[in-house]
């Protein structure tokens, strides 16, 4: 196959690269900043249909692994902003390769659409702007593609590992807690996590299948005490995970979300709701489970180790 991944100079873009390569397909790399292995540059929120036209030409499949995460905290209505990033970009890459006779694409989403199709009393779609574009992302993807051009959307959790140059999107704040001398609490419940390397083995199979399935990726069901101290372990800081009362949890999220309303922001998880998921075991079933140890000690390896010194425990 010929094959256009867009957003591979990311951290999961870089792995699928990678193994399509390993499995003998051939790649147009782009994303939006130059870097040695990328073939072309673009925004794929400001792209054009003439330039997405003349770069999909010849190819077979596309995978979609950019988009807006929900880091960053836009001002009120936030909904907008990632539906600009998320759901904008899918449409007119999916009409694009649609036109070009693309037989089969794949885009790399949230695992909170797994939790909005299995449990539609939570309406997190309806509660979270991100949520909802994530959800639209899929629907309206699909639409854009038609009959002929099977979509897979691969559901994503907590995604670790490591690739040149990148890290997971959310791994810095986490990694200099669990390095500092502040206490590590958590609430009740939990997270299915994945690994990059999971993630590209997924994407490869849907393209490889022309699969059209919303799959979720998953190698691990962890609660948050045990994931906590998996990363402590893994950065060289040991300790003990201290239970944090779902009171303070709520308490915590009220006020962010106070705040937020008084400078004017909104965030992609609505914080009221984002309590309720916390306090949940987000969990998902699916095949054998697989360690993510490894994947953990790459995202956060122990400096102290590097250096030869012994591992610290606090």
């Amino acid at each position: 196959m010929r094959v256009l991944v867009v957003g591979a100079s990311g951290l999961v873009g870089q792995h699928v690269v990678e193994r399509l390569r390993e499995r003998r397909h051939e790649v147009t790399a782009v994303a939006r900043t130059a870097r040695p292995g990328i073939d072309r540059t673009f925004d794929a929120t400001e792209v054009t249909e003439a330039d997405l036209a003349s770069l999909l030409a010849g190819h077979d499949g596309v995978v979609f692994a950019a988009g807006r995460d929900d880091r960053r905290i836009p001002r009120r209505p936030s909904y907008p902003v990632f539906h600009a990033g998320n759901v904008v970009p899918v449409v007119k890459l999916m009409e694009a390769a649609r036109k070009a006779g693309a037989t089969r694409a794949v885009v790399l989403g949230s695992y909170y659409t797994h939790f909005d199709r299995s449990h539609p009393e939570w309406e997190l779609a309806v509660t979270h702007p991100y949520v909802r574009s994530r959800v639209e992302q899929a629907r309206a993807g699909r639409e854009a593609a038609g009959p002929n051009l099977p979509v897979a959307v691969l559901e994503l959790p907590f995604v670790f590992g490591r690739a040149e140059g990148r890290l997971p999107n959310w791994s810095g704040g986490l990694d200099r807690w669990v390095r500092s001398r502040s206490p590590l609490l958590v609430p009740p419940g939990g997270s299915a996590a994945t690994t990059a390397t999971s993630v590209a083995d997924a994407a490869v199979l849907a393209l490889e299948e022309a699969s059209g399935e919303d799959i979720p990726v998953v190698d691990e069901n962890l609660t948050w005490k045990d994931l906590i101290s998996r990363i402590a372990i893994a950065a060289g800081h040991s300790r003990k995970v201290h239970d944090l009362p779902a009171g303070a949890v709520r308490g915590a999220m009220t006020l962010t979300g106070l705040v937020q309303n008084l400078t004017g922001k909104q965030s992609g998880m609505n914080p009221a709701g984002m309590a309720d998921l916390m306090l949940r075991e987000l969990f998902v079933k699916r095949g054998t489970p697989r360690s993510i140890d490894r994947a953990i000690r790459e995202t956060f390896p122990d400096h102290s180790a590097c250096r030869g010194g012994a591992t610290s425990s606090r």
